[in-house]
């Protein structure tokens, strides 16, 4: 049964693609039986690791982020790729490629859908345990990043101050604290 605030899709196309994204447009009904159209990004589901060193303290990245036109802090985070076998075979990569780091262990910490008005986004959050430098990093040709340890205690400082603005550091260490705090 359907929802009664459900938006009937009429026709969709991609208005615009590029690497990493499409811009979908679609013919739509709203509920009270209006037609309109609705524009969203569309992405291939991604993966962010949240990286402990065996001492405890995080392997974050420094990175441009063009759009903001500032170095910005976060952690390794990627698309999925058609080769990837599953989730996890997708942030062991991402590990390896932006950090040059690999894990001892890895576990699912949370799924969100972090722009669902605007986005088909999905995005998978992994705690990566006992992270060690095994190789240099495999970096994309659009990627300036900068490896860097930071205690965990610290980042959490720097998401009260305002300092981490990155959504998705701030999200997996706030919920990675909220999980241990249970």
């Amino acid at each position: 049964m359907t929802d009664e605030l459900a938006w009937k899709s009429q026709d969709q196309r991609v208005a615009y693609t590029c690497p990493g994204f499409d811009v979908v447009n679609e013919s739509v009904r709203l509920p009270d039986g209006t037609e309109t159209e609705f524009d969203y990004v569309s992405e291939p589901a991604s993966v962010c690791i949240l990286p402990f060193t065996p001492d405890g303290d995080v392997v974050c990245i420094d990175e441009w982020r063009q759009a903001v036109s500032r170095v910005n802090r976060g952690l390794p985070v990627g698309s999925t790729e058609p080769e990837d076998d599953d989730l996890e075979t997708a942030a062991r990569r991402e590990l390896v490629e932006e950090t040059g780091h690999e894990a001892a262990e890895l576990e699912p910490l949370v799924t969100v859908e972090p722009a669902n008005g605007i986005a088909d986004s999905v995005m998978h959050f992994f705690v990566a345990r006992d992270c060690r430098p095994t190789t240099d990093q495999d970096l994309d040709h659009n990627e300036t990043i900068r490896v860097r340890q930071r205690p965990f205690e610290d980042l959490l400082e720097e998401i009260r101050t305002g300092e981490l603005r990155d959504g998705r550091a701030v999200l997996a260490v706030s919920y990675y604290r909220l999980l241990e705090n249970q």
